[in-house]
Formats: C-alpha cells, structure tokens, sequence
C-alpha cells in the first residue's frame, strides 16, 4: 500500500507539472498530496478522509498533512480542478490508444433512502428521483453516465439528477471521440434519430435491441455489443464495490468530489495495472 500511496502522488505530481499548475510557496502540502489521500480513501478507506490521513502521517510520507477542517477546504478548492484533471488524463488515454470501441452505460447512485428524502439537505426535488430499470427500484440521488474503453478505462464521464433519462443526456454530452470510433450502448440509448443523424467525427452509436424493435440488428452486431456491455457493467462494479453503505457528506459538492475520486480510484488501478 505505501508503494501504491507513492505511485499516485507520483503520477499526480507529474500530472500538475505538465499542466504548469501553480501552488502558492509558502504552502506545507502539495496539492498532489491532497489528491493523494483522496484517492487513498476512496480506494481503501471507503471514502473515510481521516483514516487516510492518518494513514500518511503514521507511515512518515505525509507527515505535514493538514487538521480535518483544513483539508477538507483544501479538498473543496481543487473538486472541480479534480474533474478537469480527469478529462486530461482520458483526452491522453484516447490520444495514445489505438481503441475504436468504447461504451456507454449510466448506474444510479443513492443520496439516502426514498423514505428519508423530506430530512435529506445535500439535494432537494423530485428531479433527484430516478428509477434503476435493470434492478427494478427507484432511489433518489444521482446518475454517472460514463464512458469506458474495451479494457474497462474510464475516460469520460459527467453527474445529472437520477431522474434525466440516458439518452437526453447523451444528446447534450460531447463524447470527444476519434473519429470512426464505435459507441455500444444497452436499449435505454435507442434513438433511431439519432443513430441515422451524421454524428461528430463519424461516431457510430450502436444501442441494444428490444426484442419488438422495428429495425433490429444482426445477430452478430448484437453479441458484440452485449460483450461490451458487460464490460462496462463490470467497471461499474468495480466501482461500486467499494462504496460504503452510506456515503457520508454535509455538502452537494462534499458527496460529488467522494463520488469523483471513487472514479479516479478504479481509473487509477487500471492505468497502474496496463
């Protein structure tokens, strides 16, 4: 663990310096190392700052790791810087593959229970209320919509209320992919407007079928994009897996940066792993 710990500060270092990312001097702890221990917790500690704190102080690598509530404003200054540096990493990733298939898919994430949503601060209105098709419930928080290579590397992905349907989101996303690049997605993308519309850069959204489409697809276009799905769907599992049974925050912003650095954990393991 202390060689993975070293690892991504490493690459995050490296990663800021690229961006020429400016840090005041008379700072004690880098930005770097705020990333780092994020990532630490959402990949070991299930999300819980302060035992990855605690972590990098007992261990020597981070001795000079600021109190909690200085942290987590350091934290809350660099959650959007957190997301940008995710799109340059999966820009990077897309640039040096020689992938032409990814895949879409979206899972819900719960805020809290439907019974508790009136007491509930951090969102408030029926738009955060969604419903999981594939396990038949419905929760309220919600939606990462994201976009993974064949091999499961998450290069994009983007937040909406559970209640946004996957392919209204779709239509507002630039997916930024190279050209000639294919899209398998599962029938909750089926948009027969959109899949005959010229796309950017020749972009081909290939959706699953219901079994009463009116233009099906070959049963081998189908077996492939099934293949895909499942990779997708094993990300996400991946993911997820190492959610707590509550992700605890006070803030809207607090609960998206966990679920970001979530992310960023799974992304990270891949990459480390290639």
């Amino acid at each position: 663990m202390v060689t993975k710990t070293v690892a991504i500060y490493v690459f995050f270092d490296d990663l800021l310096k690229s961006i020429n990312h400016k840090e005041p001097e008379s700072r004690k702890t880098s930005d770097a190392e705020i990333i780092t221990v994020v990532l630490l917790a959402a990949r070991y500690f299930s999300g819980n700052t302060e035992k990855s704190v605690c972590f990098v102080r007992s261990t020597g690598l981070m001795p000079g790791m600021p109190c909690k509530s200085r942290f987590n404003r350091r934290l809350h200054n660099i959650g959007e810087f957190l997301s940008q540096l995710f799109f340059y990493t999966g820009q990077a990733i897309k640039d040096m593959s020689l992938e032409t298939t990814y895949s879409i898919n979206s899972f819900p994430v719960e805020v809290c229970h439907n019974i508790r949503t009136g007491r509930y601060g951090i969102v408030k209105g029926e738009q955060y209320r969604g419903k999981c098709t594939s396990k038949r419930v419905y929760f309220y928080g919600f939606k990462v919509h994201m976009i993974v290579t064949s091999d499961g590397i998450s290069v994009k992905f983007t937040f909406t209320a559970g209640s946004i349907h996957d392919i209204d989101r779709i239509k507002q996303l630039p997916v930024n992919l190279p050209d000639g690049s294919e899209l398998p997605a599962d029938f909750a993308y089926t948009d027969y407007l959109l899949e005959d519309m010229p796309a950017d850069n020749n972009i081909c959204l290939k959706a699953a079928r219901k079994s009463n489409s009116r233009k099906p697809h070959y049963s081998c276009t189908e077996y492939l994009i099934s293949v895909h799905r499942k990779r997708i769907e094993t990300a996400f599992s991946d993911i997820t897996k190492h959610f707590p049974k509550k992700i605890h925050a006070i803030t809207q912003m607090g609960f998206l940066i966990k679920l970001i650095a979530f992310i960023w954990g799974y992304t990270f393991d891949k990459i480390y792993n290639l």
